[in-house]
This record gives C-alpha cells, structure tokens and sequence, in this order.
C-alpha cells in the first residue's frame, strides 16, 4: 500500500470521482453461492495474531504499571474461574519460541499491541518512560523482521493505564485524547523505522459499549445511556489526532501507514421483502460498524443513529441528544483520518425491526437502536455462546464496507472460532471448517471488487479470553496453561492454514479435501503427547494432595481444569483413594 500523500486539487476531483461512482448495497440480494476454487491476489499477506494483555503475562515486571485490566481482572466475580492475566501464555519470555510458529506456518505478517503502562506506566508521558518496555518490543519486532514477517502493530487493545481511569475516568474524559496521542507518538518515535503498519485501536466498540456502559469488560463502570457514547467521541477524536500527529511529523520519513481496526457482525434482514427488517439490519451495522467508520471517512455519525438517539432522548425529557455532536471543524478533521480500514468479524444475527419504548430508566445504547437480534438454530456454535458460524455474513459485511466508505484497502484484523470443551482436543475440524469456509467467503469479496489486501487468523496462541478467562479457546496453537512453562501444541488448523498459505487459496477441490484429511491424521500423535503430558502433570497434582489431605476439593478443582477422559478416571480414582485413606485414618 502507498502512504497517503498531502491533499491536493487532484486528490480532490478523485475523491468526488470515488464517491459519486459509489454504488448503494443492495440488500434484497444475498446469494450465498457454491465453494469456489481459487487463489488470492499475488502478494496477499497472510497473518495471525495476539493482544498484549491476552498473551504476555509478566503483568508486574520490569516496570510496567498498572492496567485496568489488572485491577479488573483482579476483582473477585469479575472473570470467569476468577482468573487473570497474570501469566498467560508467558508471551514476554517467549519471543523467539512463539516467532518459531509463525515461521513454521509460514505467516507474512503478525498482528501485535503494545501494552500502554509498559512503555509509560501512569500513562502520561512526563512521569517516568519505561526503558525495559522500549526493550521488549524492540526485541519482538526485531525478531520478526529478522524472520521475514512483518508487524502490524495495534497502539490501544485495551489495556488502559490504571492511573487514567482513576484521575480522569479514561474515556470519559477528553483528556485521554492528549495522553494517547503522547503515547502514540513515544511509539512512532522509538519503533516506526521498522514498523510500517499502525493500528491506533481495536475495537472500539468492545471499548465504550462493554466497558462503559455494561461494566462487562475494564473498567467495569455502568453509564447506561450516556457512557457508551462518550467515550467513543472520546476514542474517534484520539484516533484523529494520532493520524494526524503521524502525517504532519513522521510519515514523510518513515513512510507507514495509520489506521483503525473495526468489529462488525453482520446483520441479515430476517425478511429481505420486508422494509422496516431492512431497516433494522442496516441500523444494526450503522451503530457498530458504522458509529466509528462514518465519521472516520464522511466526517459525522450515521444520519439513522443521529436520528434514533437524538429522538429518543427527546422522548426522555433530554435538553439535548445523549449522543454528542462535532463541531464543523472536528468534522473536516476526522474525515479522512485513514490509510487502511482493519475489519475484525466473526459471526451474523438476523435482524428484525423492534419498537423499544423511551424511559428514563430503561434508555441505552441496544434500547436505541428498535430492533431485535436472532439466530438460525441450524448455525453452527462450537464455542463462544455469540459466536455462531455463518460464512455469508462476511461477504455481505465486506461488500458492504466497499459500497459505504468509497472501496477502502482491508486487512480483516480478526477472525477465527473457539472452542469451549471439557476434554483437551487438537484435532478442531470445526476450526479447519470454519478457516476454510469463511476465507471461501472473502475470496468471493475480492472476486466482487472489495479491495481486502490481508488475513490476519484470530488467534495464533490460545489466550486470557477478558470476562471469560481461560474457558473458551481460540487459538491455532493449544497452550497449556496448567503448566508453568505455558508449552504450545499444534492444533489440526495449523497444518490446514499453512496449506491455504502455502497455496494462496484453494487450488482444487481433490487438494483442499486432502489438507483437511492430513491435518487431522498429524493431530492424533499430538493428542497422544498432550494427554500424556496431561496425565503426568496430573498424577503429581494428586501425590501432592494425597500427602497434604487438608487441602480442600475445591482446590484440587481449579488446580486441575480441562481433562482428559483418561485423566477424568485418574481423578475418580485419586478421589476414591482419598476417601478410603481418610478413612483409614
């Protein structure tokens, strides 16, 4: 991609070219189709990739501070099994090994953050510069150039200082703008002659809408209404400056490129004959894709979300909308604010129009939009309870985003299917089946026009999943975090990835069926060693709650999560003899 140049008279007159040959998105149309056999474009980047707090641990070391996602995660009730990220997957010791993945499966490119209170641990810039930290990712991005991979590198996964959201209240605060762009600007300085590819934050909507207005994610904080809203206006106006603070003072000679990765489901209109169902599916994308992507490339929010919320606040006996507004001048200065627009997506509701009443107590952001959210039964739902499998949907949402924002270069960000069992399983043919089928999907896209430029897999290793810790996997690479020293297996997917890698697509039907076939063969020896592996792990749990017969059941419980079948009846049987020496006793 080439950076984007300073705005010319030219550039203009293209610009108005795009957008009056923009067509609209149909959405009476949906034509899921047959597999198709083919290759992507000849310099196709494929990745995979990871967070920070998901993945590093080291949470307290070498003098990083606070996130809010420590203290959070800290907090007793918060997180699924009371877990946190304090290990992880031990990532921050892990450099070179984890770079070995990549290199095996062959990656162009890996997706990474960088965590805020480790490079400055207050947050603000003026306290203290964290040199260890400067260090680390230095190290990292070394290694991976030095690999033949290329970082694209994410400023904000949402890991916020904790100092900020006490003095200030994070993004509820327009301060945050300054600090962030202070911390954006520390990275560009200290790591932007080798890396080329910025993403100022991901998902956003996770931010302000779990973060701010459910209290499901850090920090917690209930702001029904109001919270949510704010600190996307907040978010937007961060990300602007950072673009600019990058093109004024840093692009000319590091030549990269500044952009933000978006979250969007898609929603199908449960009747496309049906016009208010229409309406309520394109709502549905406007108030999640669309509340960051609109005024990011036209410059304001989506005229529906203007007209829902700013309604709907009026009914509630508000002076003003609780959505706020931009000045004529923070318009023009958001507009444009992007080189490359990252997609993460994984899954489709149908939409149906729903008339939710205005109250004072009841007004939200989902009371705002008047519609319901359905799911078709017969989708399939290995994993994550929002997550179900439904290829179509990403075709649908990326035609879409090539129809509304004048045909943007795309990297899908994120995309990827978990698992959440009982039993260890590395032979995930769900995952193969879903890799397969929704890769199929952007393919398609491309074949339509959508200028999607790179696939990063989500994720490379399993990981603190936020509100769910450990209990739902959805890496390519199984990590076993019993085991202090956190050992990575290889899922089938990876054999299956690689092919798709190493092929550029799929060539052939006959090929693509025998990658799916191999991949599961060469999973069943790592099955073996991990069950092994499982079974000593667990046998040494028991001997040392054997000789220790106060400690409690419980104990032993989150001690030993996840099992086997075979370690399941070495578990009934150490119960049993704990019973009868108890009672011997």
């Amino acid at each position: 991609m080439q950076p984007r140049c300073a705005v010319s008279v030219c550039h203009v007159f293209m610009l108005v070219l795009c957008l009056s040959a923009a067509e609209d998105f149909d959405w009476t149309k949906n034509n899921h189709g047959s597999f198709y056999y083919g290759t992507f474009p000849a310099g196709f980047s494929w990745g995979a990739g990871g967070s920070a707090y998901q993945t590093e641990g080291a949470w307290d070391k070498d003098g990083k501070g606070l996130s809010i996602w420590d203290v959070f995660s800290h907090k007793k009730g918060k997180i699924q099994l009371n877990d946190t990220g304090d290990s992880s997957c031990e990532g921050y010791y892990k450099i070179k090994d984890d770079i070995s993945l990549m290199k095996d499966l062959r990656l162009n490119h890996y997706r990474f953050s960088i965590a805020w209170p480790r490079i400055i641990p207050t947050g603000v810039k003026s306290d203290h510069v964290n040199e260890k930290g400067i260090q680390y990712y230095d190290e990292l991005i070394d290694h991976l150039l030095e690999s033949n991979i290329t970082p694209i590198v994410t400023l904000y996964h949402w890991d916020l200082p904790q100092v900020l959201q006490e003095k200030y209240g994070g993004w509820q605060n327009i301060s945050m703008v300054n600090h962030f762009n202070d911390f954006a600007n520390l990275c560009f300085e200290k790591f932007g002659d080798r890396v080329k590819h910025w993403i100022t934050f991901n998902n956003p909507w996770s931010v302000a809408v779990e973060g701010y207005e459910t209290g499901e994610h850090a920090p917690g904080m209930r702001l029904r209404g109001n919270g949510a809203y704010r600190a996307a206006h907040h978010i937007i106006k961060a990300h602007a400056k950072v673009w600019h603070t990058y093109d004024t003072q840093w692009r000319e000679k590091q030549k990269g490129l500044v952009g933000i990765s978006l979250s969007g489901d898609w929603g199908e209109p449960v009747d496309i004959s049906n016009q208010k169902d229409i309406e309520a599916a394109e709502r549905y994308v406007q108030f999640y894709l669309g509340w960051f992507a609109t005024p990011i490339f036209h410059g304001d929010y989506p005229q529906v979300m203007k007209d829902f919320v700013g309604r709907k606040s009026v009914q509630q006996g508000l002076g003003t909308s609780r959505l706020p507004t931009f000045s004529p001048q923070e318009k023009s200065y958001i507009k444009g604010t992007c080189d490359f627009l990252g997609i993460g997506h994984f899954t489709t509701r149908y939409i149906t129009h729903r008339n939710d009443p205005p109250g004072r107590s009841s007004n939200s952001y989902f009371t705002d939009r008047d519609l319901a959210e359905l799911v078709d039964p017969r989708w399939p739902d290995p994993g994550s309870e929002w997550l179900y499998s439904v290829p179509w949907g990403f075709r649908r949402l990326l035609n879409f985003v090539k129809t509304q924002y004048g045909n943007p270069n795309i990297y899908v960000t994120e995309n990827g299917v978990s698992e959440k069992m009982m039993c260890t399983e590395l032979c995930d043919e769900w995952r193969i089946q879903y890799y397969k089928d929704y890769i199929n999907e952007m393919l398609k896209a491309i074949r339509d026009g959508v200028n999607v430029k790179g696939y990063t897999a989500w994720s490379l290793l399993d990981k603190f999943e936020w509100d769910e810790g450990y209990s739902e996997r959805f890496g390519l690479y199984y990590v076993d975090f019993r085991n202090k020293n956190k050992p990575r297996y290889p899922k089938a997917s990876v054999q299956f990835y690689k092919r798709v890698i190493s092929s550029n697509g799929f060539p052939n039907q006959r090929e693509v069926e025998n990658w799916k076939r191999k991949a599961v063969e060469m999973c069943s020896s790592s099955n073996q060693l991990l069950a092994a592996e499982e079974q000593r792990s667990t046998a040494a749990n028991i001997l040392r709650l054997i000789h220790d017969p106060l400690t409690s059941h419980m104990e032993m419980v989150t001690e030993i999560v996840v099992p086997t079948v075979c370690t399941l009846s070495i578990l009934i049987s150490a119960v049993l003899l704990m019973f009868l020496l108890r009672r011997k006793n």
